[in-house]
């Protein structure tokens, strides 16, 4: 494994600050705490070309691969800037479309989502099934002639009303008549303006720009170009989606350590208590040196399992590791940050506390901490399985 970036991927690097700075912490936060979508930091990524970063280069996109984008969004939140759209509608949505959808599909929607003019979401989750994915009841019924009628619900589905369409996991065959469990499912493509769509915002306590949503669906009609894959072999290929979604999101709990580690030392340098800057205390300085070991070894993992996906190495225990401990480390990075920035960590002028409930949500979501333990517990060192 090289350790060394390419001249474009330090570029890229580069951008990803030049960017965060044009569109810093201050204009994210205040789309953050009116969730709002901040639809010109966005489009400038769109216009930059680097939405569709890991989308071939024929259908509008970057050419590039999982460590670009991984450098893209560490780059990024370094400066506090984290996109959850980033995670749901690029790495989730078009890089499952240029891997899976047809030639038509590829065609018709990947150029128009690399240019900004259109976005995705990615609905899974219900309220019932939760992480266990295997008892979604959302069902996709056929009706013959490769046509289908969409009823069901969703839950936390990100970014729903800046998007246009969603990326839908649903059954075509109930959990009841399948012989595998993990037969029967389906991936759609939904226009969010069809008839039969009902959307419902879910008020969150964390200030983040991406609002959450309930989906219902009463009889959408869907059609067979409407499918993503094979019908009925959806599970199959929605593996592909979990490891690039747990890489980013690691990088994005890597960035958003440093971005408080960075705060804290330099606030630690300025203030002083008994006659000496507070970072000459061991008991302010042990802290952030011990959180920015963990945040770099954070770092290294989600490297990893960036260059194992490119290099078509299995790469689901680097990556359950990389969202794991980045979620662990960020946390206590923004912790220890807090502690030295002392009361002044809770106002918002310094604006410290409020990167914490960002990183605290990632140890929760997309996939919780207890999921990614089991799977490293028995995958990885083949413990029994426990669910």
């Amino acid at each position: 494994m090289d350790f060394s970036f390419t001249d474009d991927q330090r570029m890229i690097m580069d951008y990803g600050t030049r960017l965060a700075t044009r569109y810093d912490r201050k204009y994210w936060m205040r789309h953050a705490e009116q969730h709002s979508f901040p639809r010109e930091l966005w489009q400038q990524l769109a216009d930059d070309g680097f939405i569709g970063i890991t989308v071939p280069e024929e259908y509008g996109g970057g050419g590039a691969g999982m460590i670009e984008e991984m450098l893209l969004t560490e780059a990024m939140s370094n400066q506090g800037i984290p996109m959850l759209q980033l995670v749901v509608g690029s790495t989730m949505s078009l890089t499952h479309l240029a891997t899976h959808g047809t030639e038509e599909q590829k065609r018709h929607y990947l150029p128009d989502a690399c240019a900004g003019r259109k976005l995705f979401c990615f609905a899974i989750t219900e309220a019932d099934a939760g992480t266990n994915s295997i008892k979604i009841k959302t069902l996709a019924k056929p009706e013959g002639n490769g046509n289908f009628r969409l009823n069901g619900s969703k839950t936390f589905i990100t970014a729903v009303d800046s998007s246009d369409y969603a990326i839908v996991v649903a059954r075509t065959t109930p959990f009841d008549d399948v012989e595998r469990k993990t037969d029967g499912f389906t991936l759609f493509i939904l226009d969010l303006a069809k008839p039969g769509i009902e959307k419902r915002r879910i008020e969150v306590s964390v200030p983040v720009p991406e609002s959450q949503w309930q989906l219902f669906f009463d009889d959408v009609p869907l059609g067979p170009e409407d499918v993503i894959g094979e019908v009925g072999d959806g599970f199959r290929i929605l593996f592909d989606l979990l490891n690039p979604e747990r890489i980013v999101v690691a990088a994005q709990c890597v960035g958003l350590g440093r971005y408080a580690l960075d705060r804290a030392v330099e606030y630690a340098n300025e203030r002083s208590v008994f006659d000496r800057p507070i970072g000459a205390h061991q008991g302010v300085q042990h802290p952030l040196a011990a959180a920015k070991t963990e945040i770099e070894m954070a770092a290294l993992m989600t490297h990893k399992a960036a260059w194992c996906f490119d290099n078509g190495e299995p790469a689901g225990e680097a990556s359950n590791m990389a969202k794991y401990f980045g979620a662990e480390a960020s946390i206590r990075a923004v912790d220890a940050a807090i502690q030295c920035f002392g009361g002044n960590a809770f106002t918002k002028d310094y604006g410290i506390f409020d990167i914490y409930p960002y990183v605290r949500l990632m140890r929760t979501a997309p996939v919780n901490r207890e999921v990614l333990l089991s799977y490293i517990g028995e995958k990885v060192m083949g413990l029994p399985r426990s669910y």
